[in-house]
C-alpha cells in the first residue's frame, strides 16, 4: 500500500504556507519529514489527513482518492499524532487509549475483546501500563506524549503519521520511540514522522526535507542531509560518524555569517 500526496498546495490568505509539495510513504517504510521552524511540515500532514484546507492538489491511498472515502474508513486507515499534546477530558490514561479503537466500534456497547487487547498492546509498545489508571490530568508532558502515540497505536491502521512525536520527552524515552517506529515500520506500517532531532535521522528509512513550503529533498538520510543542505536550509554545520553500520548527525554549529 502506499499513501501519496501530489503537488500539494495550502495559503492562508494571501501567504503560501505549503506550495507544489509531493511526497509519498509505502508500507514498511519509516520516511522523516524535517525542515525548519515554519517550513511548512505540520501544516502538510495536516493537509494530507484531510485536517487542513488545500488550495490544490491531490491525496491518493493505493491509487484511490483519499478525500472520497467515507470518514470512519479514513479513520482506520491512517492513525495520526498530532503536535498539540491536550486532553480537554479528565479521563483515566486507558479510556484516553481506548478513543483510539473508535473507528473499529459499533453502537454504544462495551469495548470489544479485540479493541481491549489492541489498548493492552499499544500501552505495552509504550511502556505506560503503570499509569493505565491514572488520570491524564495527573501526567508530565512527556507522559501525555506517550500516552496520545498510544491512543494513537491503538488504531492499528496502515499508516501511522506522527507530528514530533519526541516532544518532551527524555533522552531514554526519545529512543524508545523511535525504537517503536522503527519497529512498526518492520511490521509493514507506514510511519511518515515530523523530526526536529537531526539524530533520529539514523532511524529512517528516507527523509523528506522542506524549505520555505516546497519540498528541497527526497532520499535516503545520506543523501538528503548533506553538508550543502544543512548549510543552505538550516544554516548550520554538522559532524557525522558511523556506529553499527549507521550514519549519526550531529548539529554543532550555526554557520557564520559574513559580517556586513
Amino acid at each position: 500500500m502506499k499513501l501519496e500526496a501530489r503537488g500539494l498546495f495550502v495559503s492562508a490568505g494571501d501567504a503560501r504556507i505549503v506550495e507544489n509539495a509531493s511526497l509519498h510513504v509505502a508500507s514498511g517504510e519509516l520516511v522523516g519529514l524535517i525542515g525548519p521552524n515554519g517550513a511548512g511540515k505540520s501544516t502538510l500532514l495536516k493537509a494530507l489527513l484531510g485536517l487542513q484546507p488545500r488550495t490544490a492538489g491531490e491525496v491518493l491511498l493505493d491509487g484511490a482518492a483519499f478525500d472520497r472515502m467515507p470518514p470512519i474508513e479514513r479513520a482506520r486507515c491512517v492513525a495520526f499524532l498530532p503536535q498539540e499534546r491536550r486532553v480537554e477530558w479528565r479521563l483515566r490514561v486507558r479510556d484516553v487509549v481506548m478513543l483510539g479503537r473508535y473507528p473499529h466500534q459499533t453502537g454504544y456497547g462495551a469495548p470489544t475483546k479485540a479493541s481491549e487487547r489492541a489498548v493492552d498492546s499499544a500501552l505495552r509498545l509504550v511502556e505506560a501500563e503503570a499509569i493505565a489508571d491514572r488520570s491524564v490530568a495527573t501526567l508530565s508532558s512527556g507522559e501525555r506524549t506517550l500516552v496520545l502515540l498510544a491512543r494513537a497505536l491503538a488504531v492499528e491502521a496502515p499508516f501511522l503519521l506522527v507530528d514530533e512525536p519526541t516532544t518532551a520527552l527524555d533522552p531514554y524515552h526519545q529512543l524508545h520511540v523511535m525504537e517503536t517506529l522503527s519497529a512498526l515500520a518492520r511490521r509493514g506500517v507506514g510511519v511518515l514522522a515530523v523530526i526536529h532531532d537531526l539524530a533520529a535521522a539514523r532511524f529512517m528509512d528516507r527523509i523528506v526535507l522542506m524549505s520555505a513550503g516546497a519540498i528541497a529533498g527526497d532520499g535516503t538520510p545520506a543523501e538528503t542531509l548533506t553538508d550543502e543542505n544543512l548549510s543552505a536550509i538550516y544554516q548550520i554545520e554538522a559532524v557525522r560518524g558511523m556506529k553499527d553500520q549507521r550514519q549519526w548527525i550531529v548539529p554543532w554549529s550555526r554557520r557564520q555569517t559574513p559580517s556586513p
